[in-house]
């Protein structure tokens, strides 16, 4: 069963800036972290009248919640965690949970 750890990243003070460095710098070094299946992101719209969405969520897969827990302890995940404070400037919220599939 696939583990998803979900980035909720508010509304930046420099939208441009946050993009260019999420893309040019911190995905990267999200990237390094050992036992990450897969990171996607992208900019939500609303639908509906629902209140302002995040302006950007990024999904990082592990194999299980344990494997999330090492990879975010490592050097790699170390460093890209403390790397939030340099381009979050809008904050940020962390969830995770056990992925299901419905059948």
């Amino acid at each position: 069963m696939v583990h998803r750890l979900v980035v909720n990243y508010g509304r930046p003070e420099d939208p441009e800036a946050f993009d260019a460095y999420y893309r040019d710098t911190h995905t990267p070094l999200a990237l390094k972290q050992p036992g990450l299946l897969r990171l996607t992101f992208g900019h939500p719209q609303v639908m509906g009248t629902a209140e302002s969405p995040p302006y950007l969520v990024a999904e990082l897969d592990f194999e299980s919640e344990q494997a999330m827990g090492e990879s975010l302890a490592s050097p790699e995940g170390k460093a890209a965690g403390g790397d939030l404070a340099n381009f979050a400037t809008g904050g940020f919220t962390l969830l995770h949970f056990d992925v299901h599939e419905a059948t």
